[in-house]
C-alpha cells in the first residue's frame, strides 16, 4: 500500500469550484433567479487577491479598499442589487498590476468628481437648511424679541407679576383646607411682638440703651442711624482716597503705583506666628503630612526642616532638635539641614554639631562661616577661618570675613594681597585692597586688577574716583580709556546702567567722576536716527526725580554739546539751575544760551528777569538792549522793556517805549498793553482813544472790545458798555470772556431776562463750553431759580461731562450737604485730574473739620496745576484758620520745592506764600479778576494772594 494519502482526504484548495476548470459552472434560470451554486463572497475574493499578490511578490491591490473589510452597515446589500448583474463573475480571473492601477485611477477620478460637487452640494444643503429653519422656527427664536424687551422691565413690574395659580381642583381644595386650619400662638411670640414696637429712653449702667425685654434687639427694629451714617462716611472716604490714588496725581508726582510689592513681601516676612496663636488641630494635621513626607522620602532635607520648624512653632523645642538631628543623619550632605540644627541648639551643642557638619561638608562656605560665628574669642574665629581657607581657598566670602576680623590695616592688607593672588578674578577683593593702600600704591593695585579682570567696569570707575581724589580728574580721562577697553572686551553696560553708576558716584561725593561717566557713555549705542534729544531729556528728568541733580546737570551739558541750538534743552537746564543751583551758575548758563540761540526771545527775557530780580537794573537793561539788536521789532522784548521801566517807576520811558513799539511792532498785543498801561495810570481818556484807534486796525481782537466795555462800565456808562460788548460779540463770536462780560453787565443792570438771552446766544455760538454753562447756572441761582438751575446743570453735564468746573458748581451749590461726598466720588471717576474739583473735595473735608484730609486734597490740587491762583487762595485761607491744627503731610514737590515742611502756623503761611510767588500763578476766576484790576497792577503775587483770600466765599 502506498504511503501517500488518498487525495479525497486532502482539504480542497482555497476558492476551489468543482468543474470550473472544464467549464462546468452553475447556471441561472428564471425559476430561481440565482446561480446554481453560490460563488465566493466579496471578502473572500479580496483576501484571495491579497494572498496571491503576496505569493507573487507584488504589492497588494490598493484600489477600493481591497485589504479592508466591508462595513456591516453598508447599504450596498445583495437584496438591492440588479438580479441580471452576476456577482463574482470575474472572481477567478488573474488580478495583475494593470488591474490594480486601473482601479486606483478610477477611484481617484471618482474622488475628484466628488470634491468638485462638494461645494455646490454643501451650499445647496445649507440653503435648504436655512429655508427649513426659516419656515419652522424654534420656540426660542419666536420669543427672542420678547425676551429682549424683558431688560426694560422694572423691579416694581417684576414684583407685580401674578403667580401662576394651580387650576386643578384637587390642589385647590387642599390649599383651602390648609387655610381653614388654626394653630395656637405661643405667649413668647406675642410678648416679643409687643416689645419690638416699644422704644426705651432709659440708659443702663454701662451706658447702653436699655431694652424693654432685657435682651438685644436682634430683629433690627432698633436702628442706630448715627452708626449707619458714620459707616457710610467711612466707606465714602475710602472710595475718595482710592479714586485720588488711582488718578493722575501719582503720575504727576512720579509714583503711579497702587500696590507696594516690596512692602507686601516684608509684611509677610514679619508676620510670625506664635505658639499660642496656632490651632492644635492644624498642628496635628500638618504633623501627619510632614511625617508622611519624611517617611516617603527620608533623603529630602526640606521635609525634615519643615517638620522641625513645625515642632518649634508648637513650642516643643526638644522634639524639634530630635527631628532635625534625625534629618542630619539621613541627609549628611545637606547644608540647610545642618544650619537648621545649629540654629535650634545652644552654643555648646551647636559647636559640636558644626564640627560634625564640616566633617561631612568640608567645602561648604556657609557652614564654615556659621562655625566661625559660634566662636566668641577673636583668636578662635581667626583659627576657624584659617582652616576654612585651607579647605576652600577660592571662597571670596571666607576671605572677606577673615579681613574683617583683622584690626590692624597692615595685616588686612597682607591678607588681601594673598587673597588677590589666590582669587585674581574677584573684583571685590581688588577694590578692598586698593582702598587700604596709599593713592600711589592703589593706582598700581588697580592696574593689576584691570589686567586680571579686563571686563570689570567697577575697577575703571574706582580708578576714575582715585584720580579725582588725587586732583588729576581734569588731566587724566580715565573713563574714555574705560569705554574703549570695555567696548573692545564686549563688556559695555547699557546707558541706563551707566547713569545708575553715575548717580551712585554723585551720592558718594564723586561729582567729577559722575560727570565723566555721563560724558563718555551717554551717547554710546545711540544713532542719529534715534530720538536722542527726547531720550536724554527723559534721562535728566528721571535723575531730577531721584534728587540726583549733578547727574541731570551732566546729562543736560552733554545734550547741549550735541544739540547746541535747541531752546528746549537750554530752558530745561536753566530751570534745573534755578531750582537746585546757584544764581551765578544760572546767569552763566543763560549767557551761553543767548549766545547759542540769539533769536530766542524767551531766553533773553529770562536772563533779563533774573538780573532784574537780583536788583541789577542796569544789567537787565543792557541784556534787553542786546536782545533788541538780535531780535528787532519783537513784541515780547518790547513789552519786557516796558515792564522793566514801569516797575521801576520810569513812566515816561515806558510810555515812549510803548509808542515806539506801536510804530515798529504794531501788533494787537502791543496795543492791548498800551491801553492797559494808560488804565493803570488812571488816564481813562487816553486809554479810550488808544482802544478806539486800535479797533480800527484790529476789529477782530476780542480783548480790545472787552477793555472798551470795561472802561465805559468803570465810568458807569452802561449803554455805551452794552454797545461795546454787543459789537464785540458780533465781531468775535467765539470769545467766551466777551460773552460773559456782556451777560454780567445785563445782570448788573437788573435785566436777568436779557442776561439769560445773551448766554443762550453764547452757547449757540460756542457750544460745549463749561464756562458759559456755569454762568447760565449761576444766573439762575443768583435769581433764586434753583429748579431751573438744576435743570440747566443736568443739561450741562450731559454736554460737558468731563468739566470739573461744572461738577464743582453742582456739588457745592446745588446738592444738599449729605449728598456732596457721593457726588464728589462720582465726579472724580468721570473727571480726570481737575484741580477745581480737588479744591471742592478739600472744602468738603474742611467743612467736616477733617483738616488733614483737607490739607492733602489742597496739596493734590496744587500739584496738578500750580498756575491756578484760586487754589493757592483757598489753601492760604484754610491755613489762616487752621494752621496749627494740621499735621504736616508727606513732602511734595512743585517745581522741585518741598511744600509744607514747616510746623508752626506762621512758618506754614510763609512757606505757602513763598511757593506761590515762585510759581507765579496767572489763571483762576477770582485770581484774574483781582490781578487784572487796573488798581492792582503794581501789586505783587503776595499782595494779590491776600486780596484773593478776601474775595473767596
Amino acid at each position: 500500500m502506498s504511503g501517500r494519502k488518498d487525495f479525497l482526504n486532502h482539504p480542497a484548495p482555497e476558492n476551489y469550484v468543482a468543474g470550473l476548470g472544464r467549464g462546468a459552472t452553475g447556471f441561472t434560470t428564471r425559476s430561481d433567479l440565482g446561480p446554481a451554486r453560490e460563488g465566493p463572497s466579496e471578502d473572500q475574493i479580496k483576501e484571495a487577491l491579497a494572498k496571491r499578490a503576496q505569493q507573487l511578490g507584488a504589492a497588494p491591490p490598493t484600489a477600493y479598499g481591497a485589504t479592508e473589510k466591508k462595513d456591516d452597515n453598508d447599504d450596498d446589500d445583495e437584496r438591492f442589487q440588479d438580479p441580471e448583474n452576476e456577482v463574482g463573475l470575474f472572481a477567478n480571473g488573474a488580478y495583475d498590476r494593470e488591474d490594480d492601477e486601473a482601479d486606483r485611477i478610477y477611484q481617484e477620478v471618482d474622488e475628484k468628481m466628488d470634491r468638485r460637487r462638494k461645494i455646490r452640494r454643501e451650499a445647496r444643503e445649507r440653503q435648504e437648511r436655512e429655508e427649513y429653519e426659516r419656515n419652522n422656527p424654534k420656540i426660542q427664536q419666536q420669543f427672542a424679541d420678547l425676551k429682549r424687551n424683558l431688560a426694560e422691565v422694572s423691579n416694581e413690574e417684576w414684583a407685580n407679576i401674578p403667580e401662576v395659580g394651580d387650576l386643578t381642583g384637587k390642589n385647590r381644595r387642599t390649599k383651602q383646607a390648609l387655610r381653614q386650619r388654626f394653630y395656637a400662638v405661643p405667649d413668647s411670640v406675642i410678648a416679643g411682638a409687643r416689645d419690638s414696637t416699644q422704644f426705651e429712653t432709659s440708659v443702663s449702667d454701662d451706658g447702653a440703651h436699655a431694652n424693654a425685654s432685657g435682651a438685644d434687639n436682634v430683629d433690627g427694629t432698633m436702628t442706630n442711624f448715627a452708626d449707619i451714617g458714620a459707616a457710610r462716611d467711612k466707606v465714602l472716604q475710602v472710595r475718595l482716597d482710592q479714586a485720588a490714588q488711582g488718578s493722575g496725581t501719582d503720575a504727576a508726582a512720579g509714583s503711579a503705583t497702587n500696590v507696594d510689592p516690596k512692602g507686601y513681601l516684608t509684611s509677610l516676612t514679619k508676620s510670625e506666628v506664635k505658639a499660642g496663636e496656632v490651632e492644635v488641630g492644624d498642628i496635628k494635621r500638618v504633623r501627619v503630612l510632614l511625617e508622611s513626607v519624611i517617611k516617603t522620602n527620608p533623603k529630602h532635607a526640606p521635609g525634615w526642616i519643615a517638620a522641625a520648624r513645625l515642632e518649634e512653632v508648637a513650642g516643643k523645642i526638644v522634639a524639634a532638635r530630635n527631628v532635625i538631628a534625625r534629618g542630619c543623619e539621613y541627609c549628611p550632605k545637606s547644608e540647610d539641614a545642618w544650619l537648621e540644627n545649629i540654629r535650634l541648639n545652644d552654643n555648646h551643642n551647636a559647636k559640636i554639631i558644626a564640627a560634625n557638619a564640616i566633617k561631612n561638608n568640608d567645602k561648604s562656605t556657609r557652614l564654615w562661616i556659621e562655625a566661625m560665628k559660634l566662636e566668641i574669642d577673636p583668636r578662635a574665629r581667626k583659627r576657624v577661618l584659617r582652616r576654612a581657607i585651607d579647605n576652600i581657598p577660592q571662597s571670596v566670602a571666607i576671605w572677606k570675613e577673615a579681613v574683617n576680623l583683622e584690626e590692624d590695616p597692615a595685616d588686612a592688607r597682607l591678607l588681601l594681597a594673598k587673597a588677590t593672588e589666590v582669587i585674581p578674578l574677584s573684583v571685590e577683593l581688588w577694590l578692598a585692597l586698593a582702598r587700604l593702600e596709599t593713592p600711589e600704591q592703589a593706582q598700581k593695585v588697580l592696574n593689576k586688577a584691570r589686567m586680571a579682570v579686563p571686563t570689570s567696569y567697577e575697577i575703571w570707575i574706582a580708578a576714575a574716583r582715585l584720580q579725582e581724589q588725587m586732583g588729576n580728574a581734569t588731566k587724566v580721562n580715565v573713563m574714555k580709556r574705560a569705554v574703549q577697553s570695555l567696548a573692545r572686551e564686549s563688556a559695555m553696560l547699557k546707558r541706563e546702567e551707566w547713569i545708575a553708576e553715575a548717580e551712585k558716584c554723585e551720592e558718594e561725593g564723586a561729582v567729577l567722576t559722575c560727570g565723566a561717566i555721563v560724558k563718555e557713555t551717554l551717547g554710546y549705542g545711540l544713532d542719529e536716527d534715534d530720538d536722542r534729544k527726547e531720550i536724554w531729556m527723559e534721562d535728566a528728568k528721571s535723575s531730577i526725580a531721584r534728587a540726583r541733580y549733578d547727574t541731570a546737570r551732566a546729562i543736560y551739558a552733554y545734550a547741549l554739546r550735541v544739540f547746541v541750538n535747541k531752546k528746549s534743552i537750554w530752558l530745561a537746564a536753566a530751570d534745573l539751575e534755578k531750582n537746585h543751583g546757584t544764581k551765578g551758575a544760572l546767569w552763566q548758563l543763560l549767557e551761553k544760551a543767548v549766545e547759542a540761540c540769539p533769536q530766542s526771545e524767551v531766553l533773553w527775557m529770562q536772563l533779563a528777569k533774573e538780573k532784574w530780580q537780583s536788583g541789577e537794573i542796569d544789567e537787565a537793561r543792557r541784556v534787553l538792549g542786546r536782545a533788541f539788536v538780535q531780535n528787532p521789532n519783537n513784541e515780547d522784548i518790547w513789552l519786557a522793556a516796558v515792564k522793566l521801566e514801569a516797575d521801576n517807576k520810569q513812566i515816561d520811558q515806558a510810555r515812549e517805549l510803548l509808542q515806539q513799539a506801536r510804530q515798529e511792532a504794531g501788533t494787537d498785543r502791543v496795543w492791548i498793553k498800551s491801553v492797559a498801561f494808560e488804565r493803570q495810570l488812571g488816564n481813562v481818556e487816553a486809554a479810550l482813544d488808544l482802544v478806539n484807534e486800535a479797533l480800527q486796525t484790529y476789529p477782530k481782537a476780542g480783548k480790545l472790545w472787552m477793555m472798551k466795555g470795561q472802561i465805559y462800565e468803570f465810568e458807569n456808562k452802561l449803554p455805551q458798555a452794552r454797545e461795546a460788548y454787543g459789537t464785540g460779540t458780533r465781531a468775535c463770536p467765539k470769545s467766551v470772556p466777551l460773552w460773559l462780560l456782556a451777560s454780567r453787565l445785563e445782570e448788573k443792570a437788573g435785566v436777568v431776562v436779557k442776561a439769560r438771552s445773551v448766554l443762550d446766544r453764547a452757547r449757540l455760538a460756542v457750544p460745549k463750553d463749561a464756562e458759559l454753562w456755569t454762568e447760565s447756572v449761576r444766573v439762575e441761582r443768583r435769581a433764586n431759580n434753583i429748579a431751573q438751575a438744576k435743570n440747566l446743570m443736568a443739561k450741562a453735564l450731559q454736554e460737558v461731562p468731563n468739566s470739573g468746573l461744572l461738577w464743582s458748581e453742582s456739588i457745592w451749590y446745588l446738592e444738599p450737604r449729605t449728598q456732596r461726598k457721593p457726588r464728589s466720588l462720582e465726579a472724580i471717576k468721570k473727571v480726570d485730574n481737575d484741580p477745581i474739583l480737588f479744591v471742592t473735595v478739600a472744602r468738603i473735608f474742611w467743612g467736616e473739620r477733617r483738616l488733614e484730609k483737607a490739607s492733602s486734597w489742597f496739596e493734590k490740587a496744587i500739584l496738578l496745576d500750580s498756575d491756578l491762583g484760586d487754589t493757592w487762595g483757598w489753601y492760604y485761607k484754610f491755613l489762616l484758620q487752621h494752621g496749627t491744627d494740621v499735621c504736616p503731610p508727606p513732602a511734595s514737590r512743585v517745581r522741585g520745592i518741598h511744600l509744607l515742611t514747616a510746623v508752626g502756623r506762621q512758618e506754614k503761611r510763609e512757606d505757602v506764600i513763598s511757593k506761590s510767588v515762585l510759581s507765579e500763578p496767572k489763571h483762576g476766576e477770582i485770581w484774574q479778576k483781582v490781578a487784572k484790576d487796573p488798581r492792582n497792577a503794581s501789586k505783587g503775587t503776595e499782595e494779590v494772594l491776600k486780596m484773593v483770600v478776601k474775595e473767596l466765599e
